[in-house]
């Protein structure tokens, strides 16, 4: 089956590098075309590419414009010689690409930046809290309860815990209590603060630990879920240690 993303992308290769070719003349019109009437399998395809060639360009954000793509799709369909070469083409799209990538880690930087900052303060004021302690790495920790059960006996050591992960704002983006049942970590598998917060606790314990970003996931955060540069906070309640 041909996925109709790859069928419009094909469609649309020799729009995007035109952009530097001699301008076209844009026609104004004030008043919305009548609509079309769609008269077989062949026009519903066809307007369906067109319409697959728009979604992909506004979710690409490609900065084109509209009268040199419909150019392109014109000279081609009319068997016209293109503007640019194949080759052309291929740096074009790469150009693009990287200039996506470079913003997009500019962009991710300044936010690991700012969460930092935002972080490290919150780290300072709370390390003066009644009851939180810091460890050497900079691990901060508070006991809700403490258990009498026996520690975990290793680094790598497999754990059944309760937890729930949030963000400073109390964005909650996981919980193994709301998913109704315990889970279970291999110690070594984790983040390091997480599994140096464990390895802390005897079984019955309940503790909440304020991670810095060095000890979770660093500046390039995880997936949507976790910002670059971000403090995270755990509740966790160790029932087992294997």
């Amino acid at each position: 089956m041909v996925r109709p993303t790859r069928i419009a992308l094909w469609l649309l290769v020799g729009a995007i590098g035109i952009a530097g070719a001699q301008p076209v003349q844009k026609k104004s019109s004030s008043a919305a075309p009548p609509a079309i009437q769609l008269r077989d399998f062949a026009d519903s395809l066809s307007y369906a590419l067109g319409m697959n060639i728009v979604q992909m360009v506004k979710e690409q954000n490609f900065p084109m414009r509209r009268e040199v793509l419909i150019r392109a799709l014109t000279d081609g369909f009319d068997s016209r010689p293109f503007a640019i070469t194949e080759q052309d083409m291929v740096a074009v799209f790469q150009h693009f690409q990287q200039q996506k990538q470079q913003e997009e880690q500019a962009k991710q930087a300044a936010e690991a930046a700012k969460n930092r900052a935002d972080g490290e303060k919150f780290l300072r004021d709370n390390a003066k809290r009644a009851g939180v302690k810091t460890t050497p790495s900079g691990l901060q920790y508070e006991v809700i309860q403490q258990g009498n059960g026996p520690k975990p006996s290793s680094p790598s050591a497999t754990v059944k815990v309760h937890y729930r992960g949030m963000l400073l704002d109390g964005t909650e983006f996981d919980s193994s209590y709301k998913r109704g049942e315990p889970a279970e970590f291999q110690l070594d598998r984790v983040i390091k603060g997480w599994s140096e917060g464990v390895q802390l606790m005897n079984v019955g314990s309940k503790y909440k630990f304020y991670i810095p970003s060095d000890l979770a996931y660093g500046d390039r955060g995880a997936g949507n879920v976790i910002p670059p540069g971000a403090v995270l906070v755990f509740e966790v309640e160790l029932l087992e240690a294997k």
